[in-house]
């Protein structure tokens, strides 16, 4: 397999790496409020800017597909309940009251994993468009590499930063993205809105909002992170801290509102009860049925089905990029299914039963990996574990998807054709900018908006793993994404020239021509 071509220079500037990006928030937030790093790699991914582009639009594409699905199947008396069963109480209420207006969402991020023939052949597994991520950790990631690299290659600070402007950064994109929103929400805004981090204490990827938080006050915002306990209700405005919040980014699933050891949730849940609220844009809106699997598995469906390819009704343009990038996916259940190669099988459970290795499932509305089976990884610890920890008990293949099949929590499970991704090999840093060598599997996001009438140009993020799923708060690590410009910028700082020969070696020639 092709080396990675800064793998014979990572040795220079990885401690260096490794403390930049802890630094500046690559981290995961434990439930008991320590950090503990993210691992960053010393050899990146690199995409020409057409490539990155043409991801990007496909994943608008996919998104606009997607969004187009959704309102499609909740407007539906017949369908509305496949997706909003999977809800709980709250995100039911606020998905059904939001079912006559076209909410744009800001932010989306679509999951790809490469399969076995290269760049081009990409493979959508899932949207994210509840809390879709990771926007900061991927410029954390690209700057600290382009700084630690650039400083060992003696660039200097003003180099360094254009570099990494240029390398299509997402944290701009997402404080554009979401003051386009905020213009449709209220066209009277402020260019410079207060903007309100909502986060749950101790959340996961609280570093991150803080990165967040300071890049948007450097570009001119008013930013906090705040937690529900922070929010009080004004009779003409929303409050943080005090001060008057123009725009709401909720980093905050609707149903941890629920729990009731959550302290103050009920002012929030009064708030997302009242949307839409003139006074302050919540922004992605709070219920998102967007990112419920079953969307997916049904856009899957509609390739073969014409009553439900009538319902989606899908411009060419969506329907051909659901046609090249979505895998085949179906709900798991009993019964008569179409056949992902050819004709039809009697009954799906038994067809995924005959060979694991095609084929994952998971739980339609989940987050974080965590009741994600990958047939692959049948008979591996990790895999016991999560059955383990899903279903209580150790079953076989066929009794896990029984199981699966007869299973009503968030919306059941879906089934999914497996994407043989092929590892990489890349060179993991230690806390103390030590070098790993491992082979990763990476998956590549792409970042879009949904009904903006001025989308930014996206980036994208780049994570890694040992395993088949790949998450950051499950211990993944996350993988620099550099353009080809900006790469081959470095390696040229990095590679010095080519030392002439000593006058010994010179030909007599030459040297009677050199001038004296």
């Amino acid at each position: 397999m092709t080396t990675n071509p800064f793998a014979p220079h990572a040795h220079r500037y990885a401690p260096r790496l490794a403390a930049l990006a802890a630094a500046r928030g690559l981290a995961v937030t434990r439930p008991d409020g320590h950090e503990e790093r993210i691992p960053v790699t010393a050899t990146p991914v690199i995409l020409s800017a057409e490539r990155l582009a043409q991801r990007a639009q496909l994943a608008a594409l996919l998104t606009a597909a997607t969004v187009r699905a959704t309102r499609a199947i909740l407007r539906s008396p017949a369908h509305r309940h496949l997706l909003l069963d999977p809800l709980s109480p709250l995100e039911r209420q606020l998905a059904v009251a939001a079912i006559p207006r076209d909410e744009p969402l800001a932010n989306v991020r679509v999951d790809f994993f490469l399969g076995p023939g290269g760049d081009d052949d990409l493979h959508a597994l899932e949207v994210n468009a509840t809390i879709p991520a990771m926007q900061g950790y991927s410029d954390i990631a690209a700057q600290s590499f382009i700084d630690a690299a650039g400083e060992a290659a003696g660039l200097d600070e003003q180099t360094r930063r254009r570099l990494a402007d240029a390398n299509r950064p997402n944290t701009p994109a997402l404080l554009e993205a979401l003051r386009s929103g905020l213009r449709l929400h209220n066209p009277n805004a402020p260019r410079a809105p207060h903007i309100a981090l909502l986060h749950r204490p101790h959340d996961a990827q609280l570093s991150e909002l803080r990165y967040l938080r300071d890049r948007f006050e450097d570009a001119g915002c008013t930013a906090a992170l705040a937690t529900p306990a922070d929010l009080t209700h004004h009779p003409a405005a929303l409050r943080a801290h005090g001060q008057q919040v123009d725009l709401l980014y909720r980093h905050l699933f609707v149903r941890r509102l629920e729990r009731p050891d959550l302290p103050h949730a009920e002012r929030v849940r009064a708030l997302l009860r009242g949307l839409p609220d003139p006074r302050v844009a919540v922004i992605n809106p709070p219920a998102s049925p967007v990112e419920v699997k079953t969307t997916f598995a049904l856009l899957s469906q509609s390739l073969t089905d014409p009553d439900l390819q009538r319902l989606l009704d899908l411009p060419e343009a969506e329907r051909d990029a659901v046609a090249r990038a979505v895998p085949w996916t179906r709900s798991l259940r009993h019964g008569p299914s179409d056949h992902p190669d050819a004709g039809h099988v009697s009954d799906l459970i038994d067809l995924i039963s005959e060979d694991p290795a095609r084929w994952v499932i998971k739980r339609a509305w989940d987050y974080g990996g965590r009741a994600v089976f990958v047939g692959l990884n049948l008979g591996q610890p990790a895999f016991q574990e999560r059955v383990q920890a899903t279903f209580g008990a150790d079953l076989t293949w066929p009794d896990l998807l029984r199981r699966a099949a007869l299973d009503t929590t968030g919306g059941g499970f879906v089934v999914q054709e497996a994407i043989r991704a092929t590892p990489q090999p890349h060179l993991l840093t230690g806390p103390l900018g030590d070098l790993l060598p491992l082979d990763l599997f990476v998956d590549f996001s792409a970042y879009a908006s949904a009904d903006l009438p001025d989308a930014p140009p996206w980036g994208g993020v780049c994570r890694g793993a040992t395993s088949r799923v790949v998450n950051i708060v499950g211990g993944g690590g996350v993988l620099p994404l550099l353009t080809e410009d900006v790469a081959a910028a470095l390696l040229a700082a990095l590679t010095p020239p080519a030392a002439e020969p000593p006058t010994s070696l010179r030909s007599t020639a030459e040297r009677r021509r050199s001038p004296p």
